[in-house]
């Protein structure tokens, strides 16, 4: 087991979830050719919360209800509907949490989300299949550098969140393990988990 910077140690290996991310997350990224480095770099102090609207394609960092900033986001390349199992290539919904962090990673820097809940494991179970894991927010390539995306126009993971590389930057110096992150359908809360049959593991 690997030490991560965390209130408590951890069961899972962060080298391990290094390799799965990267081919959990997918190698190809979907982002227009035009980056942009952040003019509005500015420390923000420490989020309480994350928002994730995945209508939206749309990121919050939040203290006491107040948005500190917002970043685009690109999702996992089926992203309509929860994440219903294992290779499903679908963004989970849901309240999670921060729980661990990583740099050992083909993109730069990585924050590992608590998927599965369980409410997803319930649902897993019942149906008789592998809830999956390795779901992280995560930077770009480290080969694309020090710019964000002015926009993503795919969605190129197999389930994770992906920001632009100063964003991750901004977001692992904002949020601390053990803060929340909520990842909603769309802007007016959060969708129920859709209990009607899987789809084939793609």
């Amino acid at each position: 087991m690997i030490s991560v910077n965390r209130t408590r140690p951890i069961s899972w290996n962060f080298r391990r979830l290094a390799l799965i991310a990267m081919v959990g997350c997918g190698v190809v990224f979907g982002a227009g050719s035009d980056r942009v480095a952040r003019a509005d770099a500015d420390p923000i102090g420490k989020a309480d919360r994350i928002l994730v609207f995945k209508a939206e394609r749309r990121l919050e960092l939040l203290r006491d209800g107040r948005v500190l900033r917002s970043y685009p986001i690109a999702l996992g390349r089926h992203p309509h509907g929860p994440k219903r199992r294992e290779g499903d290539g679908r963004t989970p919904e849901g309240i999670y949490r921060i729980d661990g962090r990583s740099r050992q990673s083909p993109y730069h820097r990585m924050l590992h989300i608590s998927y599965p809940n369980a409410e997803d494991r319930a649902r897993a179970r019942a149906a008789e299949v592998p809830t999956g894991g390795a779901i992280v927010l995560h930077g770009m390539p480290n080969r694309y550098g020090p710019h964000d995306p002015s926009r993503f126009f795919a969605d190129w993971t197999d389930g994770c969140i992906a920001v632009g590389n100063i964003a991750i930057e901004e977001i692992w110096a904002a949020v601390d393990d053990g803060t929340p992150i909520e990842i909603r359908a769309d802007a007016s809360g959060v969708a129920p988990m859709d209990p009607g049959p899987l789809s084939p593991a793609r």
